[in-house]
């Protein structure tokens, strides 16, 4: 994709979210337009309605366009994951993303690059391990779910580019930060679980601009978009009580959390160890913002008085 300017175009779904809605409004702000795909009926000149209705996401959408985003997906940050509620995890992104896929392939040799989420949660635990885009793939409910996620993204075949974006959490008052504020707020914020496993994270500016690197460099594949410096449970959780000039003493245990959010979730968002590396981005020359994830909160959250 060229230089940001006018007369471009790239194509959204999963526009609504935190990092949709941040990603559009970057790409406006260079004077790119941004066709918003939504489930509701149109509202506005730049929304095509889709999913709602039986019909397949019409490739004629996709004409002209630069590039076509993959955002979908129901929140992971709803507890407990019941069986019915994976299911929901499941079908929110690999539905939308098979329709998109189903329309790039049609588009045919012309077809725009389609750059899809995905998420850390491919590698799973993996204590001790450095994990690049070569890192095999974990065994859990995550690591399953982003397995059938990114096949999805890849039947758009080998016409168009793809890359799918193994995505860490987002440090930001919507994003990983909302619960633990909360708690940093009323003094009861502590270690979770040990508090040493590593966390993968990245600020939201750096998960935007590197989506637009994405766009814009040719990367394919499997694409780590992460921090590029490794952090712990307590490095995160010591950053932001720095920040709100609080206390950071209350210990979460494992038991506690698997009793109120469920093993699966417990284990594939808290207490897991990943220490992901954005291997591929640093080498095709993106730097990164917000380097440290103490940045990263400082950039989240206000400094208390």
């Amino acid at each position: 994709m060229p230089e940001p300017g006018r007369g471009r175009r790239v194509v959204i779904g999963g526009a609504s979210g935190l990092i949709g809605r941040a990603l559009a409004d970057s790409l406006r702000a260079d004077g790119v337009a941004v066709t918003r795909l939504v489930r509701r009926p149109a509202e506005d000149p730049d929304e095509v309605e889709w999913l709602s209705r039986p019909e397949p996401l019409d490739p004629a959408v996709l004409d002209g366009a630069d590039a076509v985003v993959g955002l979908n997906g129901a929140s992971i940050g709803r507890f407990p994951w019941t069986g019915k509620y994976k299911n929901t995890l499941l079908w929110s992104r690999i539905t939308p993303t098979q329709a998109i896929a189903r329309a790039v392939r049609e588009v045919g040799p012309d077809a725009p690059p389609f750059v899809s989420a995905s998420a850390v949660g491919y590698y799973g635990s993996a204590p001790g391990r450095r994990l690049t885009e070569d890192s095999p793939r974990g065994e859990s409910f995550l690591a399953d779910l982003c397995g059938e996620w990114e096949t999805a993204a890849f039947a758009a075949g080998t016409r168009a580019r793809v890359a799918v974006l193994r995505t860490a959490p987002i440090v930001h008052a919507d994003g990983i930060l909302k619960p633990l504020m909360l708690l940093t707020r009323v003094g009861a914020s502590g270690p979770v679980g040990r508090g040493t496993q590593a966390w993968p994270w990245i600020s939201l500016e750096d998960a935007v601009r590197g989506i637009r690197h994405v766009i814009d460099s040719g990367l394919e594949g499997p694409v780590n978009l992460t921090g590029p410096t490794r952090a712990t449970a307590n490095d995160l959780g010591f950053a932001l009580a720095r920040r709100m000039n609080r206390p950071y003493l209350v210990r979460a245990p494992e038991w506690g959390m698997r009793l109120v959010l469920g093993r699966d979730a417990t284990d594939a968002l808290l207490t897991s160890d990943m220490h992901v590396v954005p291997e591929k981005l640093e080498a095709s020359g993106f730097t990164f913002r917000h380097p440290r994830v103490e940045d990263a909160v400082a950039a989240a959250v206000p400094a208390a008085d």
